[in-house]
């Protein structure tokens, strides 16, 4: 299996393509790949922790400070764990955060105590995806090393149609292969493809 031992974070935030992912992740675990998933509050909302835990078959991480929980170095603890970070979907909210540096819950909290690549897999309207705002942010992850897939262009849950709708799962999952599969192993904090503007 290409990803026999691989460590891969998945991080959702609050986009309606949440409901790809768990094809994403079997996927990944049936290629033998170790998948440790995060969420945003706002993802809860469109997917359950449970669908996560269940094709993941660990513990989903969601709360920076659950209760009842030991959790004093658990941000720098997933960080490191992983040979690969990959956000899907990924919002403007959190590709704006991302990059002015922003670290205001758990996941964009372990984006930036990652020690391994990151990649994104951009999903919104085509009005914000065009946002001048949303494009520099994006060049600005660009300029430092995250990688990226997609978003594609199509129909949107919003009815309207143009890019911003997240890659497939088979195209995410490409992505994460030629990244730390047998092709190459891992590479440097280079971008899978191109960031349609």
């Amino acid at each position: 299996m290409s990803l026999e031992g691989k460590k891969i974070t998945v991080g959702l935030t609050g986009g309606i393509a949440c409901y790809k992912v768990p094809y994403l992740i079997r996927s990944l675990t049936k290629s033998g790949a170790e998948v440790q998933v995060i969420m945003t509050e706002a993802a809860t909302k469109f997917i359950t922790p449970l669908t996560l835990e269940t094709v993941s078959e660990r513990p989903v991480a969601v709360s920076m400070f659950p209760p009842d929980e030991f959790v004093a170095t658990r941000h720098i603890d997933l960080g490191q764990w992983a040979d690969l970070l990959v956000v899907a979907p990924a919002t403007a909210n959190f590709l704006g955060k991302v990059a002015a540096g922003v670290c205001d819950d758990l996941l964009t909290t372990v984006v930036c105590a990652s020690a391994c690549p990151v990649m994104v897999a951009p999903a919104m309207n085509p009005q914000m995806w065009a946002n001048p705002i949303t494009q520099r942010n994006v060049a600005t992850l660009k300029e430092l090393g995250y990688q990226s897939v997609g978003p594609e262009e199509g129909d949107m849950a919003c009815r309207e149609s143009g890019v911003g709708r997240m890659s497939e799962p088979e195209q995410i999952y490409a992505a994460i292969e030629n990244c730390l599969g047998e092709k190459g192993g891992l590479l440097p904090k280079k971008k899978v493809s191109p960031v349609r503007r």
